[in-house]
């Protein structure tokens, strides 16, 4: 007597009605308004890019917006992308990536494995990998980097030095000492 009846993928667990018949009576609710659940055995859907979307987990990409005409000041851990577009002070550590665009300012120190320079930047910068400086960025203070990129009209000022295979780039200025002392 009861029929089979076929409704849309992902409503039931064997898209049929219960044995019961109405499947109002069974449990089952209408899906207004709708949302996304995780089911057990799928792959997980995309809700809203959050960094963590997708069930991948909180290890993969932690990134961090500071939004133009937004200000932030303190000491900044766990956080793998920073993206500046306001204005930022504080000390970054064992970052993986941090932009600046055109509009940020970023005032402190960086520890970072590769930056990508559009704005204002002041500080102490150390760069592991590629520092990229935008035809509008300016990076003022103490800049460190394994590999240089500067854009036409890019500008840099203060100590800059070249990271060399070792951790510490303190091997470059060594020389530099003895020669002033025996002239």
């Amino acid at each position: 007597m009861n029929t089979p009846t076929s409704f849309p993928p992902g409503t039931g667990a064997s898209g049929t009605t219960p044995a019961g018949g109405n499947p109002l009576t069974q449990g089952f609710k209408p899906d207004i308004p709708r949302r996304v659940v995780e089911i057990p055995g799928t792959p997980p859907k995309r809700v809203a890019p959050t960094g963590t979307e997708g069930g991948a987990p909180a290890t993969e990409m932690r990134k961090l917006i500071v939004g133009r005409d937004i200000s932030l000041s303190g000491e900044i851990a766990a956080c793998d992308v920073l993206v500046v577009e306001g204005t930022v002070e504080a000390k970054l550590r064992d970052g993986r990536v941090i932009e600046i665009a055109d509009t940020g300012l970023f005032k402190g120190s960086v520890e970072i494995d590769d930056a990508d320079i559009g704005g204002r930047f002041e500080g102490d910068i150390t760069v592991r990998g590629t520092l990229k400086v935008r035809g509008t960025g300016k990076i003022t203070g103490t800049i460190r980097y394994g590999t240089l990129e500067v854009e036409n009209g890019g500008q840099l000022s203060g100590t800059i030095e070249v990271l060399t295979g070792g951790p510490k780039p303190a091997t470059a200025p060594a020389p530099k000492a003895p020669e002033p002392a025996g002239a």
